[in-house]
């Protein structure tokens, strides 16, 4: 239906002003997917590291050897020390083919024991996102770092 004096069709200073937007939408859309494709696979492969470095964690704090302490009665308490650590975590990483699954992945010269009872792992490795590897060719560095303490109960 049309209104009286007024024409159906369209002013030639219109044409094409709705594909204009139509692109626009698009290319916002398209952009706001590759991002969000990016970031998901940033998170996913940081779980996946994270998921190595509890296990080697894990392993690391079952090589504790036992130290006795005197006071009042001997008590024996587990103790870790950084190179035992160390070759745990690089066990661990060898054994469950981590170094394949992730690009440049290496383990900090933080991995110790701290306190002596607690095996820390932090572990580096370099992710390389879809699409947005052609803006980060180097890849986006990430870092998982896990604790695990070594307890002795009767």
């Amino acid at each position: 239906m049309t209104l009286p004096g007024k024409s159906p069709r369209i002013r030639e200073n219109e044409a094409g002003q709705v594909s204009v937007l139509i692109i626009g939408y698009l290319l916002v859309s398209l952009l706001v997917v590759t991002v969000v494709m990016a970031v998901s696979a940033v998170y996913i492969e940081h779980k996946k590291l994270l998921s190595v470095a509890d296990g080697a964690a894990l392993a690391a704090a079952d090589s504790f050897s036992i130290d006795v302490v005197s006071g009042r009665a001997a008590v024996p308490l587990p103790s870790l020390s950084r190179p035992a650590v160390q070759a745990a975590t690089e066990a661990y990483v060898q054994r469950t083919g981590a170094e394949g699954r992730f690009t440049v992945l290496s383990i900090d010269p933080a991995t110790g024991a701290p306190d002596g009872r607690t095996a820390r792992v932090v572990l580096t490795a370099v992710v390389h996102p879809p699409v947005v590897s052609i803006l980060v060719p180097a890849g986006i560095p990430i870092t998982a770092v896990a604790d695990a303490r070594s307890e002795l109960t009767r």
